[in-house]
């Protein structure tokens, strides 16, 4: 069953580069890391030093898109909302979430944050580990987010924070 899981993923998720392209848009296809350049978060969107490595694009009927965002320790993203809401699986490390009326919240390898519709929020590492999470969101009309200010250091945890 845990096989089955990669293929169902990207059969209903899509992929950015077929591996072996056979023509036809019901084909399924492989996409390799090294398809899809890394680039560096811009500091219009950010805080720190940010990596971001697409895992896929949306695909004709298919309107979600993935990326695999690294975050240094004290790096975060500025506040922000998604018209359809947002998923974060994180891969690696340790972080933060909070959402503009609520406290923030820990995150840690292999949690799933799910952000609802609108909902300005940010998320990043902690002060004193890097973080890696998956972000997939909808992307209707090329609009899948709506970037806003950076998180003053009041507002990010990091900034008093003792990782241990």
């Amino acid at each position: 069953m845990s096989h089955r899981l990669p293929l169902i993923a990207a059969a209903v998720l899509g992929a950015a580069t077929p591996a072996v392209a056979q023509g036809a848009s019901d084909t399924v296809t492989v996409s390799r890391p090294g398809d899809r350049p890394s680039t560096r978060g811009p500091a219009s969107r950010f805080t720190g030093a940010v990596r971001v490595d697409p895992a896929f694009e949306p695909q004709e009927a298919v309107r979600v898109s993935g990326a695999y965002v690294t975050f240094e320790p004290g790096a975060r993203t500025n506040w922000h909302a998604h018209p359809q809401g947002q998923t974060l699986v994180v891969t690696a490390g340790r972080g933060w979430v909070a959402a503009w009326d609520g406290a923030p919240l820990e995150i840690r390898t292999g949690d799933v944050v799910r952000i609802p519709p609108g909902v300005k929020h940010w998320h990043g590492a902690s002060a004193g580990a890097a973080m890696t999470h998956l972000a997939i969101q909808e992307n209707p009309e090329g609009e899948e987010v709506d970037w806003m200010e950076p998180v003053d250091d009041a507002r990010y945890p990091g900034s008093a924070e003792v990782d241990r």
